[in-house]
């Protein structure tokens, strides 16, 4: 969409992802504006014990630079006050510890730091796990605060004492921003303590973990924004001194409005860093085990699971191969190699396990190896690993009574490899249909942020385009039968509760 054909109000979308930090405009109409857009790389720290952490100054510098390139992009465009607000979506579940003046004391810690297994552990024996997935959605596994602030309270003792406050990147965003924060029930409810009826902080967990409500961020919706940079920051951006901001909101539920996946129709599935599978609905009375309900607003959720892998997974294999082709090449030798003709069976744990079992402590694993097996075997073979936990996802959620009809797909590594497109079809037996916008939690968090400006827009409308991709049953088969033998697999060498 270029500038002369966009409508006003214009919305910046923020989009603060594991991989890189985006600013992009979108018009009035939910289009993307050409010729806007800045990218920053994110520096996500790992290690072999665990850890998956971000520098909480580093983060907040490249948002500034992303602002500082979009709007010089836009300045020549778009006139004075064509701006309607700033629209913000994040990775989730992030978690940071500030001192009283709100200084980080900690990096932020990411939902895939499984650090926290033993801590984990220990909170399931304190409590009814599946109470408390009824509760908060959640499950007391390492990717959410319960089980991350227990293992701050156990191994960094003097940095629990002087935390006075405990924040998400969006509510630490804001802090360094406006001078004052508060958190959306989106981003709340991936923190995993968050009452998702009552729509405010569980006590129960809190007491048990020793942190008062007052250390938590202000529950707000998603569309009640603030304004009024603090004043030195409004010198840098003036054009944003007194545009309403709105709360950062979790990037899976970003997604699925994105991709036009508003409704329990309509199943969002992205890849990019990791890979999720959603249906957005009105509520969900029981969560079926292994998967979560996080909330979009007050009106809606999101029921789904999320795994910690996908597009790393691709990386390091393709790194660690050395396999280096064009990506145009290295698709055709891939789409080359028969479905599961490779005689190998991954567990594709990288980073632990979520979706649907949740074992944060489990570990990859590549079994079948011989000396025929090529690199581009193992690569395939990881691929189809990964759609395999997808499927899972599904079964689970089809368990539960919901039946959504249309599959979009999302997701840059996702939507990069055609090949991947097509196991990802064939190992769920679906139709896959392509997002239109490739940027679909950018794009979600303009659409809601235009819904809060009184801006109607069809979600739906534009959300996908002709590319279609469209399941073979013989593959599809054979990829049940590889399915059954990767959970065979889970069976005997992950540890089982």
């Amino acid at each position: 969409m270029t500038l002369k054909d966009a409508a006003q109000p214009f919305i910046l979308s923020l989009d603060i992802g594991t991989s890189a930090v985006r600013a992009l405009m979108f018009d009035a109409r939910g289009w993307r504006v050409a010729g806007i857009g800045a990218r920053e790389p994110v520096v996500l720290r790992t290690a072999p014990d665990g850890a998956s952490e971000i520098d909480a100054d580093a983060l907040f510098d490249a948002v500034g630079r992303c602002l500082d390139t979009a709007l010089a992009q836009a300045a020549p465009l778009a006139p004075h006050g064509a701006i309607g607000g700033v629209a913000v979506t994040t990775l989730a579940a992030t978690l940071l510890a500030l001192d009283q003046n709100g200084a980080p004391l900690t990096p932020i810690f990411t939902y895939a730091d499984t650090r926290s297994a033993p801590d984990a552990a220990a909170l399931r024996t304190r409590f009814d796990e599946r109470e408390i997935h009824q509760r908060t959605g959640c499950l007391l596994r390492t990717s959410y605060w319960p089980a991350q602030l227990a293992w701050i309270r156990r191994t960094r003792p003097a940095i629990f004492r002087q935390a006075a406050f405990w924040a998400t990147l969006g509510d630490y965003l804001e802090l360094r921003l406006f001078g004052r924060r508060r958190i959306s029930y989106s981003a709340a409810s991936w923190t995993g303590l968050l009452d998702r009826t009552m729509l405010s902080w569980d006590l129960r967990l809190l007491g048990d973990l020793g942190v008062l409500p007052g250390q938590l961020a202000p529950l707000a919706d998603r569309d009640a924004p603030i304004q009024g940079l603090l004043p030195e920051h409004t010198a840098r951006w003036t054009e944003l001194a007194e545009i309403p901001w709105f709360p950062a909101i979790g990037d899976g539920a970003a997604a699925n409005i994105g991709s036009g996946c508003a409704g329990p129709t309509r199943a969002a599935i992205t890849i990019g860093t990791t890979g999720a599978l959603r249906v957005a609905l009105p509520d969900v009375e029981r969560v079926p085990p292994g998967l979560w309900c996080y909330r979009i607003d007050r009106h809606r959720v999101l029921l789904g699971g999320a795994t910690s892998e996908g597009g790393n997974v691709v990386a390091w294999l393709r790194e660690t191969l050395r396999i280096n082709e064009d990506p145009d090449t290295l698709d055709r030798a891939l789409t080359a190699i028969p479905p599961d003709g490779h005689g190998l069976t991954i567990l594709p744990f990288w980073v632990g396990e979520r979706s649907p079992g949740w074992a944060g402590d489990a570990r990859a694993v590549i079994a079948g190896l011989s000396l025929g097996v090529t690199p581009l075997d193992i690569l395939r073979a990881g691929m189809e690993a990964v759609a395999y936990r997808f499927a899972l996802i599904l079964e689970q959620i089809e368990r539960s009574g919901v039946t959504p009809s249309v599959f979009v797909a999302g997701g840059g590594a996702l939507l990069a490899s055609p090949a991947w497109m097509q196991i990802v079809t064939d190992v769920l037996g679906r139709p896959l249909t392509v997002a239109a916008e490739s940027e679909v939690s950018a794009r979600g968090a303009a659409l809601l942020a235009l819904d809060a400006l009184g801006v109607a827009v069809d979600a739906e409308v534009a959300a996908v385009n002709a590319a279609r991709f469209v399941p073979d049953p013989t593959s599809h088969a054979r990829y049940r039968e590889a399915i059954a033998r990767q959970q065979a697999l889970y069976e005997k060498i992950v540890q089982k509760e």
